[in-house]
């Protein structure tokens, strides 16, 4: 059996979160789930199918040191690869692939999100024993779809053959599907052909290198000039020279849309990727008003809604079907069918010059 490593990607700002995620300290670095922080989450939920210690993290120079700081302790530092400016999935994916065979040789990588809440750990780690085998036996690209319950506007979608799946219980991608209106939605629910795009991924490291050697050349001929100096001391200068000339493109988009050797699981393990203040609701239980408190609260007919704090006591009368989210420095009130747009917020502070809320 092939060696099996994890790419934990964690270089997100998590501004739909704001004012509780900053660039800084963003969601995957915070504990909302009542647990531990989220990619410290992430890790601990493949023990016994990846080892702890071949975990890789990918993000950026400005959460390394914190990362470092609060990350399990078994997993190695020098597993830590520093991006010096973000440039999309393909890119991260890549960089680590190319790390992985220089010091690995061929291997089985899964590439898992930092920030995502799943209930049923045994289901997940079942799902994904399944595809570290198929992506080792076959060569094929391997996600991970999540059976849809309900029609979500926030998800990229997955259409499948819905033929006869393999022995590893995989079916054939025919199209990746960005995030439709509510109408397409509930096509997309009512047909069963579609699952959640998962954002995981699972495939050798030779494949996807050969992969983004023919579908995205530009990307694997400037990183292919950092090469050798993986693993020596050149190695963050030389990635800080080319990186900024990388093509900024998802790895969906940029492979997975144009290969025909993608194939998908479906899962159906409790998944949310607690993208905003709304999916709150998918980890927490909400009180007889329909309320998910987090905070010191005192509330006059108050319904439906999410209330996040810290020291500070929040008092609520009349309201319904709001966020309230409140930190030391700043305070968010919104609708919680707008809770999308909170990452207009940021933008608008990084517009305005008011980095210090950024």
């Amino acid at each position: 059996m092939m060696d099996r490593f994890a790419l934990i990607m964690a270089g997100g700002g998590g501004t739909r979160f704001w004012p509780l995620s900053r660039q800084n300290k963003p969601k995957q670095l915070l504990n909302i789930s009542g647990n531990d922080i989220m990619i410290n989450d992430t890790i601990l939920r493949y023990e016994n199918i990846i080892s702890t210690e071949n975990t890789m993290i990918i993000t950026n120079r400005s959460q390394a040191v914190l990362l470092e700081e609060i990350l399990l302790h078994n997993v190695p530092r020098s597993n830590v690869l520093k991006e010096p400016v973000a440039k999309n999935t393909a890119a991260c994916i890549l960089y680590a692939a190319l790390h992985l065979k220089k010091k690995h040789g061929d291997c089985v990588m899964a590439v898992l999100p930092s920030d995502h809440y799943i209930t049923d750990t045994d289901a997940f780690r079942d799902v994904l024993e399944k595809s570290c085998k198929l992506a080792e036996q076959t060569g094929k690209l391997v996600t991970i779809g999540i059976k849809p319950s309900f029609p979500s506007t926030g998800y990229g979608y997955i259409k499948f053959n819905k033929g006869k799946a393999d022995e590893h219980e995989a079916y054939e991608v025919n199209e990746f599907v960005e995030k439709p209106n509510f109408e397409k939605a509930k096509q997309y629910l009512q047909s069963g052909e579609y699952l959640w795009n998962s954002g995981m991924f699972i495939w050798k490291t030779s494949t996807i290198i050969d992969s983004f050697q023919r579908y995205l050349p530009r990307i694997y001929n400037v990183m292919m000039q950092f090469y050798d100096s993986i693993g020596t001391y050149r190695e963050e200068e030389a990635v800080a020279e080319v990186y900024p000339n990388l093509q900024n493109i998802s790895i969906d988009y940029g492979i997975l849309e144009r290969s025909t050797d993608v194939v998908v699981i479906p899962g159906d393990f409790g998944w949310n990727d607690v993208g905003s203040w709304d999916a709150l609701g998918g980890i927490f239980l909400p009180d007889d008003d329909g309320n998910i408190v987090k905070a010191k609260h005192l509330s006059v007919s108050t319904k439906n809604s999410i209330i996040f704090g810290g020291e500070r006591l929040i008092a609520t009368i009349g309201i319904d079907n709001l966020i309230v989210a409140e930190t030391s420095d700043a305070l968010l009130v919104c609708p919680k069918d707008r809770a999308q747009d909170v990452k207009a917020i940021v933008e608008m502070l990084k517009e305005k010059g008011m980095s210090e809320y950024v």
